[in-house]
């Protein structure tokens, strides 16, 4: 009998990388997550298959780590979640999120290519690339024009990763996922934020919540739908781009109306807008064509935009002991 496939997971403790844990575990994958040496690693999100998967240390700023780790586990695909991934701390930390989140992926590229260049490679590319969106819908072909020190180091990553397919023959993907939400979202991201707060106003815990810009929009998906697709781009015949979102675009006041509801509550009674919270440079609309995906893999959401925002206030509440309102 053969051995199961192995895969690494890069940021395996965040959202995605538990959801797509989870996802591999399911089909009989060996999964290696990779987590950074800290003296506060936080583990909850993997917490119920921590004993299912084997953690090793490694850190994408240290390419002796990159090698090391794919010398001694040898896996057969690569999945590089890990990344400074919040928006706003971007610009308070350009250098830090360039060094991780772009030149990051190059280290890990280059270790792939020394040690084995047959293993498949997933990118996770993101949405902020296209920022100053130069069309809508957003595509695979759609101009990139970053918005953020994150979405600068996105586009820097994605391109190298086109860079070493092309130059060096390797199978590797970007995925260009547009937002993606859970339970399991940070609580520095406006979606959870969001949720958390009406958890905490329906407790009685709070009063107000105070969020930035409301009519920002946004392609909102469920991360346990797109984990899918990562893993469907590298069983693919040949390695190439795809845009994964909904199609469909919502506002901040969108989704906070629906939280809101979902627990009895009014949100023009609760959410403050405050100017702290308004990036230097904002994103304005988003919105992704999936078209692509759908027709390599056949990917499509399943989660729609009302149920996911439902699952995480109903998460929410559920963490501070209360029932969803009637």
């Amino acid at each position: 009998m053969s051995p199961p496939p192995r895969a690494l997971i890069t940021g395996i403790t965040g959202q995605d990388g538990s959801y797509l844990a989870e996802f591999l575990l399911d089909r009989g994958y060996d999964v290696v997550g990779m987590v950074r040496r800290s003296s506060t690693l936080n583990f909850e999100r993997i917490a119920h298959i921590q004993d299912q998967v084997t953690l090793v240390p490694g850190d994408l700023a240290d390419q002796g780590s990159m090698i090391s780790v794919i010398t001694e586990h040898r896996p057969s695909e690569v999945y590089n979640l890990a990344a400074q991934s919040f928006v706003q701390t971007s610009f308070g930390q350009p250098v830090l999120t360039g060094d991780v989140t772009a030149l990051g992926v190059t280290r890990l590229l280059e270790a792939i290519r020394l040690v084995d260049p047959d293993i498949r490679f997933y990118q996770a590319s993101s949405s902020e690339m296209f920022g100053k969106v130069r069309e809508v819908p957003q595509n695979e072909d759609t101009p990139l024009y970053p918005r953020s020190p994150y979405g600068v180091a996105k586009v820097y990553g994605h391109w190298i990763t086109v860079n070493y397919r092309e130059s060096y023959d390797l199978f590797a993907c970007s995925g260009i996922l547009f937002n993606h939400e859970s339970p399991r979202r940070g609580l520095e991201f406006v979606t959870r934020k969001i949720t958390n707060g009406v958890a905490r106003i329906r407790a009685g815990l709070d009063r107000e919540l105070r969020i930035g810009n409301l009519e920002a929009q946004r392609d909102w998906g469920f991360a346990g739908d797109y984990v899918q697709a990562m893993w469907q781009m590298l069983q693919l015949p040949e390695p190439g781009d795809y845009v994964v979102a909904t199609g469909e675009t919502h506002s901040v006041r969108d989704f906070c109306e629906i939280a809101f509801a979902h627990a009895g509550l009014d949100y023009r009674d609760h959410v403050v807008q405050d100017d702290r919270f308004y990036r230097p440079a904002e994103v304005d609309l988003l919105i992704g064509d999936p078209a692509k995906a759908q027709a390599a893999f056949g990917w499509k959401p399943e989660t729609s935009f009302r149920d996911l925002v439902r699952l995480m206030v109903d998460a929410d509440l559920a963490a501070l002991g209360l029932d969803r309102a009637r």
